[in-house]
């Protein structure tokens, strides 16, 4: 996911469905607890767990916006095909140019969730 020791996340949207050992994994590598949106920090990378069920995707990533330096990346976690809350790619497309973001890549993680990275479009870019 490209995050290093000393990164700053933030984590959107954590519930009991989440993967543990991904969480796990990345504090490790940060060697930082992940920051939660009552936090007013400049973080280095957003991780949001997204589930059809949560609301507006666009909202969500406006919001995130707020947090993020410059350069990180906001990675919308969903879960794969035929488990519950699965999110169409489609809606991750949709939502990423309205909120000012371009998608760079998909991966699968874990047995439960696929992900997917954005980040802000340079200025200047159409």
């Amino acid at each position: 996911m490209g995050f290093k020791e000393g990164d700053l996340i933030l984590e959107v949207g954590r519930a009991s469905d989440c993967d543990e050992n991904l969480r796990k994994q990345l504090i490790e590598i940060t060697k930082s607890q992940f920051l939660n949106s009552d936090s007013q920090e400049v973080v280095d990378g957003v991780i949001i767990w997204w589930r059809d069920r949560d609301g507006d995707l666009v909202d969500e990533l406006m919001d995130a916006l707020t947090y993020l330096s410059e350069s990180g990346p906001i990675w919308v976690l969903t879960p794969k095909v035929g488990r519950d809350g699965h999110v169409e790619p489609s809606e991750i497309q949709d939502a990423a140019p309205i909120a000012g973001l371009t998608q760079t890549s998909s991966l699968s993680f874990a047995s439960d969730w696929s992900a997917t990275r954005l980040v802000a479009r340079k200025a200047g870019k159409r």
